[in-house]
């Protein structure tokens, strides 16, 4: 079996507008997933907003190795629910990969606990993405720097926590740069987050960037058991400790509680 992923889109631009049903006429999540299962070794389906539980229920999650997420104009119409949810799943070993606008999704900024607040501007400019960490998997095939033709600007500051790695900066015709492949990791799960993908543009059909978003996936992807009970906090009485133990002060528990020492 190969690595599960699924690739979530809240799937609205392209419902609305005439522009993005050409460059995405089957929507972006079926483009992203066919390119991420090209080589094989990625089974991607897709989820979108419309769907029952925005089509991520505890089931499917559970057996989801790589969350991709996409969303721009619907963050506040995600279920708190499945943020918990998915929250749960990344900190037990599941990778998720955040592409472009998803910066601003209530999973990210979750999951980094800052703003997530960044500079844009939509007027189709150049963006040259530069690798700057060629040994990382994530960069793996790319050549010094991607060229995209045409692209929204995000620039900095970018209010994230500072990443485990920073894989590309990019560079935009206007002059501004941007920190756009960031590494991080939370509990058991590795995150991504990557810049490119404006839906006004055909980012997601260049064969470069659809070898990272691969290049990703599989990076993120995490073998091990998902850890189930990270989110717990046993209490480890004294009389199971490793090294003998005398207790020592007043409790705040009386014996026969939960948390007696």
């Amino acid at each position: 079996m190969g690595i599960r992923a699924v690739v979530w889109n809240e799937f609205v631009h392209e419902q609305e507008n005439e522009i993005v049903q050409k460059v995405y006429p089957d929507g972006i999540h079926r483009t992203i997933a066919r390119a991420i299962s090209a080589e094989g070794d990625i089974e991607a389906t897709t989820a979108t907003l419309q769907e029952a539980e925005h089509g991520l229920t505890q089931a499917r999650l559970d057996e989801t190795d790589v969350l991709l997420w996409w969303g721009h104009k619907a963050h506040g119409q995600v279920d708190d629910a499945i943020v918990d949810r998915v929250q749960q799943r990344v900190a037990e070993g599941m990778g998720l990969i955040v592409l472009h606008s998803g910066h601003f999704s209530k999973i990210f900024k979750r999951l980094m606990g800052t703003p997530c607040s960044l500079r844009w501007r939509e007027a189709g400019e150049r963006e040259r993405l530069w690798v700057i960490n060629r040994n990382h998997p994530i960069a793996k095939g790319i050549d010094t720097a991607i060229e995209l033709p045409n692209s929204e600007m995000y620039g900095e500051p970018f209010l994230v926590p500072e990443p485990l790695e920073t894989v590309f900066i990019s560079w935009f015709e206007g002059g501004e740069v941007f920190r756009s492949g960031l590494t991080y990791q939370r509990g058991a799960g590795r995150i991504f987050y990557f810049e490119p993908g404006h839906e006004t543009y055909p980012i997601y059909h260049d064969a470069a960037i659809q070898t990272v978003l691969r290049n990703a996936v599989r990076w993120a992807y995490n073998p091990a058991e998902p850890w189930r009970d990270v989110s717990e906090a046993p209490n480890r009485p004294y009389d199971q400790a490793r090294e003998k133990l005398t207790p020592k002060g007043a409790s705040l528990h009386k014996k026969g509680e939960a948390g007696y020492r």
